[in-house]
């Protein structure tokens, strides 16, 4: 008897999480989304906007970089992708959705005096040809150049903006998120990354790049080139619990969010 009753409550249990899985379950919404850390913080607020006016959904958002959320949704083990950058190749299968546009902004401390980079120079740095703030006109002290992970939508946007071809130096500081680059930046007089335009805060400086600075007005006018869209990705169709949240995000009320939070919205 008690054998029985452990093999209905395992079925049982195989049923619940089947149900919260595939995203609902009598009523009640259960999403996950994985990926790009760079839309992640974006989607954390979407979401808590959504769930205080839809009662019986609950979205986990996840970081993991974009192709780790693309991955994820390929194996089901997500219902949303967060990707910043265009899918690739067999990628193309699952179906995208345009949320809003993000500029790449190169950054360093408010304490470095240097205002404008030019894209030769920045990929240097990376290159690892200029290894001084000297060769910029300031101190002779060596740059502390931070760079994202592979398999990034940020690094990845990077190396095709940027770098056009050539590996970022091996010595280069790799960090796993645009929040950990940011950090860096602002405690390391000396140091330079880049990160979403949208997460440039009061501790980092983002330089003018080619002499045009990374303002919300320069990226409509598409005078400053390193825009990347952000995007939602499902497997397929989506079903009634993503579509309802891909909905909202899309909505004027979720477009007005991510312009609040320094996005440039796709209405």
């Amino acid at each position: 008897m008690k054998r029985l009753l452990l093999v209905f409550l395992l079925i049982l249990l195989v049923f619940l999480l089947y149900g919260l899985r595939r995203g609902s379950k009598e009523g009640f919404c259960h999403l996950t989304l994985i990926g790009s850390t760079s839309v992640q913080p974006f989607a954390e607020r979407l979401a808590e906007e959504f769930m205080a006016e839809n009662k019986g959904y609950l979205l986990d958002v996840q970081g993991g970089g974009s192709t780790a959320g693309i991955q994820a949704v390929r194996q089901d083990t997500a219902h949303i992708g967060m990707s910043s950058r265009e899918l690739k190749g067999e990628e193309r299968t699952l179906k995208s959705y345009l949320i809003c546009y993000d500029a790449l902004a190169v950054i360093v401390h408010p304490a470095n005096p240097i205002e404008n980079l030019s894209i030769r120079e920045i990929r240097e740095i990376y290159a690892g040809r200029k290894r001084s703030w000297r060769e910029f006109g300031w101190k002779d002290r060596a740059i502390d150049v931070i760079t994202r992970e592979e398999g990034s939508g940020t690094r990845s946007s990077f190396e095709d903006l940027v770098m056009k071809g050539e590996e970022i130096a091996p010595t280069v500081m790799v960090q796993d998120s645009n929040g950990s680059v940011r950090e860096i930046v602002a405690n390391d007089p000396y140091a330079i990354g880049y990160i979403s335009f949208g997460l440039v805060d009061r501790r980092v400086k983002a330089v003018s790049i080619d002499g045009v600075r990374p303002t919300e007005e320069n990226i409509k006018r598409k005078v400053y080139r390193f825009v990347r869209p952000f995007l939602f990705i499902t497997k397929g169709a989506p079903k009634a619990c993503e579509q309802n949240f891909i909905s909202f995000v899309l909505s004027e009320r979720g477009q007005g969010i991510l312009k609040r939070e320094g996005l440039i919205p796709v209405l």
